[in-house]
């Protein structure tokens, strides 16, 4: 966790009109502190808190679980299918080639930003870009496999298997159904706070995901994971 010794949050028990003096105090109690006034306050002043919270200790405040969830029902490109298997690799089990997608996307660009060329060259083209970004793809997709395997190597043996464990999908799924699992698992994860590489405070702080919020289908999401 980051240090806030020089985060300076008078401004925030100026805009509450608390004292210096008030507990919990938001530089040594923040948790305490955002569970009494998170919804009190504007997003400029909430990002204060990331100096000395992280994702996953604010996991512990409704308001903050639940804007996640609505972030997450609403189709975000960061939780799309095919951006989630590019960024989480370890979390994805399928076996196609990695860097199916990221071809596509290289094959198309050369298509539309050369089409003064011939047809002929710009398929060559396209074919050469794809083909290098598809091997760039996979060359990381190995990477992050291969250091997520020595972690879990490194791990004490009771929290190997309490890490597999966690991960590790059911079998015997049809690739609709270990698509759907994924990307179940990458929503709990970003919910619960434990995902890399995406940025909570856009969310954790940004009351816009507090709008017309779906109490019920909310209260039945957390009991299913609870449950499950």
């Amino acid at each position: 966790m980051t240090t806030s010794n020089h985060i300076d949050f008078a401004p925030v028990l100026k805009y509450l009109g608390l004292s210096e003096t008030y507990e919990p105090d938001p530089r040594t109690a923040p948790m305490d502190f955002l569970h009494r006034h998170l919804q009190s306050l504007p997003p400029h002043l909430l990002r204060l808190f990331s100096a000395n919270t992280t994702p996953k200790q604010r996991t512990a405040v409704p308001a903050i679980r639940s804007r996640r969830l609505k972030y997450s029902q609403s189709s975000p490109p960061q939780l799309s299918l095919s951006n989630a298997k590019s960024t989480w690799p370890n979390l994805w089990e399928g076996r196609e080639r990695p860097g199916k997608e990221q071809a596509k996307e290289e094959k198309e660009w050369a298509q539309k930003a050369f089409m003064g060329g011939g047809k002929q060259q710009v398929g060559k083209l396209g074919s050469l870009l794809g083909n290098y970004e598809e091997e760039r793809e996979s060359e990381r997709v190995r990477t992050i496999r291969r250091q997520r395997a020595e972690y879990i190597e490194s791990l004490p043996e009771e929290d190997e298997e309490s890490d597999d464990e966690e991960d590790a999908p059911p079998q015997d799924l049809s690739p609709a159904e270990a698509e759907d699992t994924f990307l179940r698992l990458v929503k709990e994860k970003f919910i619960y706070g434990f995902l890399e590489s995406i940025d909570y405070d856009e969310v954790d702080w940004d009351e816009r995901w507090d709008e017309d919020l779906d109490r019920d289908a909310e209260d039945r999401w957390f009991d299913d994971e609870e449950e499950g």
